[in-house]
């Protein structure tokens, strides 16, 4: 294969992921990737990044999932604002990278263990630029089963009640909270209807499609709708290994060295396949 990776390919995040996991021998892989695509096409191709990770200037992105923070990680790394030394002490003593979003690390907005906060975070940022007039805009992304907690929805009523045009909120539904199905859990019906009841210009779309999570983000983005948008994102929890995906058990369960190397050599193989179709050496 080639040794130059391809930046933000989706299985050279979903790589970094695993080794941070099993580096740190840590949970929370499968919520990890089914964020990959929607935090790649943000940082490529939405995010003003600014001149580094905490210039003033930069638009926000508010992890209120902080539980996939890995994903963000991975990253930042592709970015060079974390090195591989920082990746690889994850969740180890002394590390500044924990498996929960936490605002000391450059780059990040939120501390998010507790769900249901980050929202309220990113809007009050929105609101800021919008009242200063900045052009700072705010990503915002929950998880589906996070919108089991009231605090989103207070926060959505805010964010229509001041037209918030530079709010863009995506929902990761994955289908799956830590204890279970979400529909099972606590059944939330059509999230694209609950949000446009709230003032949200909304879709839903396939969250893996890059191409469409790039034309939908865009459009929304400029779009002439006075108030604050939102995406619907259907993902699958896992995606990307084929032992994880639309498997709850990887929302607690840890790499061995014989699933580590499993994962990684499926990747392998996508990457490999990926390259042939795009004409890329090998």
């Amino acid at each position: 294969m080639s040794a130059t990776p391809v930046p933000y390919a989706s299985t050279n995040l979903r790589r970094t992921i695993l080794r941070m996991a099993y580096s740190g021998s840590t949970v929370h892989i499968a919520c990890a990737f089914s964020l990959v695509e929607i935090l790649a096409v943000l940082y490529r191709q939405h995010l003003r990044l600014g001149a580094h990770s905490e210039d003033p200037t930069r638009d926000y992105l508010v992890l209120s999932k902080g539980h996939g923070v890995m994903a963000q990680y991975a990253c930042l790394h592709e970015l060079g604002w974390l090195s591989e030394k920082q990746i690889q002490s994850y969740c180890n003593d002394g590390t500044a990278l924990k498996g929960l979003s936490d605002a000391d690390v450059p780059g990040l907005e939120v501390n998010s263990g507790s769900l249901g906060h980050g929202l309220a975070v990113g809007t009050g940022l929105a609101y800021g630029a919008l009242r200063k007039g900045t052009g700072q805009k705010v990503y915002a992304i929950l998880g589906d089963g996070e919108c089991n907690e009231g605090s989103i929805w207070e926060t959505l009523l805010f964010a229509a009640h001041f037209r918030l045009t530079n709010l863009l909120v995506i929902v990761d539904a994955n289908g799956f909270q830590a204890m279970g199905p979400t529909a099972e859990v606590m059944d939330m019906g059509s999230l694209e209807q609950k949000f446009t009841a709230f003032g949200f210009e909304t879709c839903t779309i396939d969250g893996h499609n890059e191409t469409l999570l790039d034309e939908t983000i865009a459009r929304l983005m400029n779009s002439s709708f006075t108030g604050p948008r939102a995406i619907i994102a259907q993902t699958v929890k896992g995606k990307g290994v084929s032992f994880m995906e639309g498997s709850n058990l990887w929302h607690y369960t840890r790499l061995s060295e014989k699933t580590y190397h499993e994962a990684l050599a499926e990747l392998d193989k996508v990457d490999l396949k990926l390259k042939l179709e795009a004409g890329v050496p090998t």
